[in-house]
């Protein structure tokens, strides 16, 4: 198939891909936000809902039939509907995140349920046209600007085709036995798509190729996205799960790529300025953009930049989340940075477009410090080591769990001559010691972030620092210890 990208530095083929180079700004910037928002959070029952609702048995299934009706006589095309984003304020929302330290903002143009975001010509099922009636991206790419932030987008249609192949079915058993859901209606065939070779009445939450085959929808998938781009520029575009379509070619994902890039070449004086995201952890893949590691992370220092996407609790709004605590934020970030990443977190809104007081909370205690350790995240980069202690990150799968840390944990970053040691946990003794420094590595001062110069000694090459007795953060704290 023919797909037709703009001209400029960048061919569609790993080759050329591979001459990628990541932009100082993604460098330097560290910490986003995403606004991982859409009709799915109408129910404020999670994750995936557009999915599971036609899935029988499940927690969304049973929460939809007692809530709005059974998937036959209420689907996933009447729930978009109840979207309006009535209180959405972006620009608002905006000078949070920045006073929270984000130096990147991405916004979500669809996810799975094949309702998109943002003003699309290609297909009528878009919150300009249903629900909101608001052209949400780019009301966000507009507020984004306004604070000078890098724009990204995210997309999640590459595995829409096989995933939602379950509103093809029906209940096996209860009141509604055999009764078609609202997926097998011709009439919304291009809501709930033409994918019933995806639908196994045997294994219902089966979802198997992430990517489909069908090349029909390799062809779609690229139209779309182009349309996305050609419309928004993205500095970033993010896609959920590997390059599509993984079948050995490519074909699709490497001329989006290339056209993200020579768009952005065609803005930028000719050089690329834009990031492209995906999951697959092959370098051979990766290597055409970022890595992305969903919900998880690096064990150690990465040479290439990458990023972690989580969220403060579930990816959709859901009242049934447990929210990480803003340290537990802070600890992830400093660790993700000191192993040359960046941490891109989402923070749910309620379908409304507002945040809850959890919410709030962390991202103003985010804010509180930013404003002490600003100074050893941005525009920082790996020291020798990322840091010492016998602490670390479990690394398995989407497990997030808080880390253990003790005083004697430390995670280092770099700018200059000057090496920030957060301390993971604030020492009973007062002291700080850091074992790790070689013998040409002496220091010339000490200051501790929030308060200024303290007193130190390097007996041995060993640095210990002397610590007041008031801590400026509740949460990691920071010695920038500058260098000979």
């Amino acid at each position: 198939m023919a797909f037709q990208i703009k001209e400029g530095p960048f061919e569609p083929t790993f080759e050329s891909l591979r001459q990628f180079e990541c932009p100082a700004w993604f460098k330097d910037a560290k910490f986003g936000i995403w606004s991982h928002w859409g009709a799915q959070s109408v129910p404020m029952y999670g994750d995936w809902y557009a999915r599971h609702m036609y899935c029988d048995g499940s927690d969304q299934y049973r929460y939809h039939c007692r809530h709005y009706g059974h998937p036959s006589k209420f689907g996933y095309k009447d729930l978009v509907q109840l979207w309006k984003a009535e209180r959405f304020d972006p620009d608002g929302l905006m000078a949070l995140y920045v006073d929270t330290g984000a130096k990147y903002f991405v916004a979500q143009a669809m996810h799975h349920d094949h309702f998109f975001n943002y003003a699309s010509k290609i297909h009528r099922w878009n919150s300009l046209n249903m629900g909101p009636h608001k052209d949400i991206v780019g009301m966000w790419k507009e507020a984004a600007q306004k604070y000078n932030l890098p724009f990204g987008i995210t997309e999640h249609l590459g595995a829409t085709f096989s995933w939602y192949g379950v509103n093809k079915g029906c209940d096996k058993e209860g009141p509604y036995a055999g009764v078609p859901y609202d997926g097998n209606d011709p009439e919304y065939e291009d809501l709930y798509l033409p994918n019933r070779e995806h639908y196994d009445p045997n294994n219902i939450d089966k979802v198997d190729p992430w990517y489909t085959k069908n090349p029909w929808w390799h062809e779609r998938w690229f139209n779309v996205i182009k349309e996305v781009i050609d419309l928004y520029k993205p500095d970033l575009l993010y896609s959920d799960g590997p390059l599509p379509f993984g079948d050995g070619s490519y074909e699709a994902g490497l001329n989006i790529v290339a056209h993200l890039y020579n768009t952005s070449a065609a803005n930028h004086n000719g050089i690329n300025q834009a990031v492209y995201n995906q999951k697959d952890r092959r370098q051979e893949i990766y290597s055409v953009g970022i890595l992305d590691i969903e919900r998880s992370q690096e064990p150690d220092i990465k040479p290439e930049p990458w990023q972690t996407d989580t969220c403060v609790g579930n990816w959709f709004y859901d009242v049934r989340a447990i929210y990480k605590k803003p340290g537990h934020i802070i600890e992830m970030l400093v660790d993700i940075v000191s192993k040359n990443g960046n941490l891109l977190l989402n923070i749910p809104q309620k379908p409304d477009g507002t945040l809850d007081d959890e919410c709030m909370y962390a991202l103003k205690e985010l804010a509180k410090w930013n404003k002490i350790c600003a100074n050893g995240i941005y525009g920082t980069h790996p020291f020798r080591i990322s840091g010492e202690g016998t602490a670390k990150v479990f690394i398995s799968g989407f497990k997030e769990d808080e880390v253990q840390w003790t005083s004697s944990d430390f995670r280092f970053t770099q700018k200059d001559n000057t090496l920030y040691a957060f301390q993971m946990r604030w020492p009973d003794d007062n002291r700080a010691v850091i074992k790790s420094l070689m013998p040409n590595e002496r220091v010339k001062s000490v200051k501790l972030l929030g308060v200024g110069n303290v007193p130190f000694e390097q007996p041995f090459g060993t640095l210990v620092v002397n610590l007041p007795d008031r801590k400026p953060t509740e949460y990691v704290n920071c010695l920038a210890v500058e260098l000979e």
